[in-house]
């Protein structure tokens, strides 16, 4: 396999895309040796579903549209990112908050760490931001 694979799709920012970037991406894993009935197949998709869904929902219409990139480097590390054009980053809320929605980023924090990666998140150059995941890549001994 190659040093450095990537693949990026750029989707309206619409409900409709959230499926969409799903798929997307489990195409792209799949096709680079990620069984898609692998555990860490389900928590991809779950994450960019949750990624999508926040470029979605809290770019308040400022962003028409949203890209997902996803990069494995050296076989190693699998980071997936849902960049977006809205400036305002996302926000993490103390645990004693309820309420019914604003828990994606807890969830995705929490997946990331838990399968031994990170989420990060920078900056571009239009004012926007990537919301990246950073995963330990283990294709090969799950699929």
């Amino acid at each position: 396999m190659a040093d450095h694979q990537e693949a990026s799709v750029t989707l309206p920012s619409e409900p409709a895309s959230v499926p969409a970037a799903r798929t997307f991406v489990a195409r792209v894993l799949t096709e680079w040796g990620l069984s898609p009935e692998a555990e860490l197949a389900d928590t991809i998709r779950l994450i960019v579903s949750e990624l999508a869904t926040n470029a979605v929902q809290h770019t308040f219409g400022a962003s028409p549209t949203f890209t997902v990139e996803t990069v494995l480097e050296r076989d190693e590390r699998l980071c997936i990112g849902v960049t977006d054009s809205h400036p305002r980053w996302p926000q993490r809320l103390p645990a004693a908050v309820q309420q019914d929605n604003g828990r994606g980023m807890v969830i995705i924090r929490w997946l990331a760490a838990e399968n031994g990666g990170r989420l990060t998140v920078t900056p571009t150059r239009e004012g926007g931001k990537t919301v990246w995941i950073a995963l330990p890549w283990t294709a090969t001994a799950q699929g």
